[in-house]
């Protein structure tokens, strides 16, 4: 293993930096389900992961089966993978760190696995915002696929960090140009450009203006009724989530994604519905089933074929 995956947990990067720590990790693997309206709170924490929880009949692999699977075999690129998302969403970046790097010794042309890595790395980080071997990670991804969301984006806060604020914003406006309107992560990296411009004293509204000209617009989302509506949790329900014992709270977002994926079967043609559905089963460490919700989503929006393929290249799930 390399050096950089013996880190500790993450510390916020110090203040008047150009680009913000929190909003470092919008590329990879999000960590938001549903609607996206609730956040950490509602995956496992490092006090009690999955491994802990009494298994369910359908219940996903824990991390300990997880853990079993890949040291079955060590070049067995997927099970390394799901491993170490596993450990990502559990907030243990070092150890996903780790399995990355393993997945990535058994699958090296995979630019995914490069750069959630380097992802990995700046996360589990407990000095450097971005440091050296995360860098390393990136540049790999990036020789390997140059359109890689998630590399292009880290490769540009490397630009910022090292003062290169210009740079750093041309670099993350071109990949809001080649982002699909609507992606999940296009209003986090239009804010980030801003933030950037703002801190530094550059006018980015031209910038902004140029980069999402031309592009196609995102399909209508149908009217909302009482069939079709996807809503996301009050906020009631959300702090309610905040006093929950981390078991509670997984079983409370498994069951929100469950009554998605329900409400989808009655409208497949929401397709920003499908994007969530496929980022949630990944966020609860399920990427069969959001290889599933691509095909499924695929099969009933074929025009948008595309955007679909396009977002779940950056989440992950197999095509």
């Amino acid at each position: 293993m390399d050096a950089g995956d013996n880190q500790g947990a993450a510390t916020p990067a110090a203040q008047g930096q150009g680009a913000s720590r929190m909003g470092w990790a919008l590329l990879g693997v999000a960590l938001l389900i549903a609607a996206g309206a609730i956040g950490w709170r509602m995956l496992p924490s490092g006090g009690e992961t999955s491994a802990s929880a009494p298994a369910k009949p359908d219940a996903p692999p824990t991390i300990e089966q997880l853990e079993a699977r890949a040291q079955q075999d060590p070049l067995d690129a997927k099970a390394w993978q799901e491993l170490g998302f596993a450990y990502f969403t559990a907030a243990r970046y070092a150890d996903a760190a780790r399995a990355y790097r393993q997945a990535a010794e058994g699958d090296p042309d995979n630019a995914v696995l490069w750069s959630a890595l380097g992802e990995a790395r700046v996360m589990a980080s407990e000095s450097d915002p971005l440091p050296l071997e995360a860098v390393t990670a990136f540049e790999k991804a990036i020789k390997l696929d140059p359109t890689d969301p998630r590399a292009r984006y880290f490769l540009a806060v490397k630009k910022d960090l090292a003062g290169d604020h210009q740079g750093a914003i041309d670099a993350w406006a071109a990949l809001l140009k080649d982002t699909p309107p609507g992606a999940p992560w296009e209003a986090d990296l239009q804010r980030t450009i801003e933030q950037a411009g703002k801190i530094n004293h550059i006018d980015t509204s031209a910038i902004i203006a140029q980069a999402t000209a031309g592009r196609p617009q995102p399909p209508a989302a149908p009217e909302l009724t009482a069939g079709n509506a996807i809503p996301g949790p009050s906020q009631a329900e959300i702090d309610g989530a905040s006093r929950m014992r981390p078991s509670e709270q997984d079983d409370m977002a498994r069951g929100m994604v469950e009554s998605l994926e329900a409400k989808l079967k009655a409208n497949p043609a929401n397709v920003d519905g499908w994007v969530m559905l496929m980022r949630s089963r990944m966020t609860l460490g399920e990427p069969d089933k959001a290889a599933r919700a691509l095909k499924d989503a695929l099969a009933a929006n074929p025009a948008q074929a595309s955007r679909l393929k396009a977002e779940a290249q950056v989440l992950g799930v197999a095509q």
